[in-house]
């Protein structure tokens, strides 16, 4: 008999690479699919089973997995942050998850979501087992290497986007002439990417960016003891466009802990806007 996999889908390509790829492994997946987040589309993907549910419910979901006969899940697409802490309506089993977390970040909250799972006989994998190809590889991705402030840009961002991240903050800063212009929060990589682009072209048009004239460096980590089974990197041609019409020249990466969500395709596109990537 085929394994079942469980897949707790949110929105973006994630959930149908990894769907698309467990099927190509044999097995029948049962996509658990988020109301709030999730594409309608993935009904048309090939799953066993497709069942809706809301964000919150926690019991709904267990329930669903046992009588699907799932045991193994994987957590694939984004849950925007800021829907998890404002839209989120728990049931009693989440709510009580809730009242037991110390702090109320993304890590803590799915964290104690998977211990849940768990304990109810179903296991979390890493969400990048199935995907390891699109994971980015060491060293220079693009044809063109970071310039020499590129390169001091990466080494400063890095130790700011760690320091954040180690908070779970946000996992991505945007630098520009070794001054940080933007740190990301529940906004997300490509709304905090615009908005690092709005601020240099403001403080430009005014005059005020003399002193920090230069185009604007990404840099996108995971978190120290990243948990590979939910909320991991990820960069796609989305990213690479709003780099673009940010003003962003370079971005650097995790290498083996950031998905390259749209493969290849990624560092074509960021070749042909001329902007250099890098994972270290």
């Amino acid at each position: 008999m085929p394994q079942r996999l469980g897949l707790i889908a949110g929105n973006g390509r994630f959930p149908f690479l990894v769907l698309n790829a467990a099927r190509a492994r044999g097995m029948e997946v049962v996509v658990a699919a988020i109301k709030e987040e999730t594409s309608p589309e993935i009904e048309r993907e090939g799953a066993a089973a497709v069942h809706w549910l809301s964000l919150g419910e926690l019991s709904k979901l267990i329930d669903t997995f046992k009588k699907e006969g799932v045991t193994q899940a994987v957590m694939a697409g984004q849950v925007k942050h800021k829907q998890i802490f404002s839209s989120i309506r728990p049931d009693w089993k989440l709510a009580k998850v809730i009242l037991s977390l110390t702090t109320r970040n993304t890590d803590s909250l799915i964290g104690a979501v998977a211990k849940v799972l768990a304990d109810e006989g179903i296991s979390l994998m890493s969400s990048t087992e199935l995907l390891e190809p699109l994971l980015a590889r060491l060293g220079v991705l693009t044809k063109r290497a970071p310039t020499e402030q590129e390169a001091r840009d990466i080494v400063y961002g890095r130790a700011v986007a760690r320091h954040v991240a180690q908070y779970d903050i946000g996992q991505t800063v945007v630098v520009a002439g070794s001054a940080c212009v933007a740190v990301e929060a529940m906004e997300g990589t490509d709304a905090c990417i615009e908005r690092a682009g709005h601020l240099m072209s403001t403080l430009k048009s005014e005059g005020e960016a003399s002193t920090i004239a230069r185009d604007l460096v990404v840099v996108k980590v995971a978190k120290p003891n990243q948990d590979m089974r939910f909320d991991v990197p990820v960069v796609g041609m989305k990213t690479i466009e709003m780099m673009k019409s940010s003003g962003a020249t370079c971005l650097a990466l995790d290498a083996g802990k950031c998905l390259l969500i749209d493969g290849d395709n990624v560092t074509a596109a960021a070749d042909a806007a001329s902007i250099a990537m890098v994972a270290d």
